[in-house]
C-alpha cells in the first residue's frame, strides 16, 4: 500500500472544491460557532485550514514557555474540548467536518510542537510539515479522516498529522 496515492489526492482536492456547504451565520453570533470555525479564520473563502494553523501560531506561542508536561496536558485538554465542540457544532448545523471548522488545525499544530526547539524556523518548520500531513494525508491519516465519525474524528486526522510532523521536527533538531 502506498503512502501517498496520487489518484486519491486529486480525489480529494477535486472533491473539496465542489459543493462547500456555506458558513453558518452563527459563527459570527454565537461563541461555540467562533471557536469551532478557528476564531473565525474558517471562514476565508480558500484555504481555510492554512489560515487556521496560521492563527494557531500566536496561541501556540503563548503556551510554548509552559513545561512540557504543562504543555502536553493543555494540548490533551484542548482535544478532548474541540472533540466536543466538534460534535456539536456538526450535529447542529448538519454538515460532518464543514470544512471552514478549523478548530482541528489548532489541534493538530499544538501536537505538532509538543517539545519543539525554540525559535522562529521551528515554528516556521512545524506549520510547513503540519500542513504538508494534514493535506496529503498519508495512511493512517486518510483512513482515520474517511472512517472515524464523531467530533473526535474530526480531531483525530489532525492530531495524527501533528504526530508525524512532531516526529520529523524531533528527528531535525537531533541532527541539526
Amino acid at each position: 500500500m502506498a503512502l501517498f496515492s496520487v489518484t486519491s489526492i486529486f480525489k480529494r482536492f477535486k472533491s473539496k472544491s465542489k459543493n462547500t456547504p456555506p458558513i453558518p451565520e452563527a459563527v459570527w453570533r454565537k461563541p461555540l460557532y467562533f471557536v469551532a470555525f478557528g476564531l473565525g479564520s474558517g471562514t476565508m473563502p480558500f484555504a481555510p485550514g492554512t489560515f487556521g494553523t496560521l492563527l494557531a501560531i500566536p496561541f501556540y506561542l503563548l503556551f510554548q514557555p509552559l513545561p512540557l508536561m504543562a504543555y502536553i496536558f493543555f494540548v490533551i485538554l484542548f482535544i478532548i474540548a474541540s472533540s466536543y465542540i466538534c460534535d456539536r457544532i456538526s450535529n447542529e448545523i448538519h454538515v460532518h467536518d464543514h470544512p471552514g471548522m478549523c478548530i482541528d488545525e489548532f489541534a493538530g499544530f499544538f501536537v505538532t510542537m509538543i517539545n519543539a526547539p525554540t525559535g522562529w524556523m521551528w515554528v516556521v518548520t512545524g506549520f510547513l510539515l503540519f500542513r504538508l500531513f494534514d493535506i496529503l494525508k498519508p495512511w493512517p491519516i486518510d483512513y482515520i479522516d474517511e472512517n472515524v465519525q464523531g467530533g473526535f474524528g474530526m480531531i483525530l486526522d489532525d492530531v495524527v498529522a501533528g504526530l508525524f510532523a512532531m516526529i520529523i521536527i524531533q528527528l531535525l533538531h537531533l541532527i541539526v
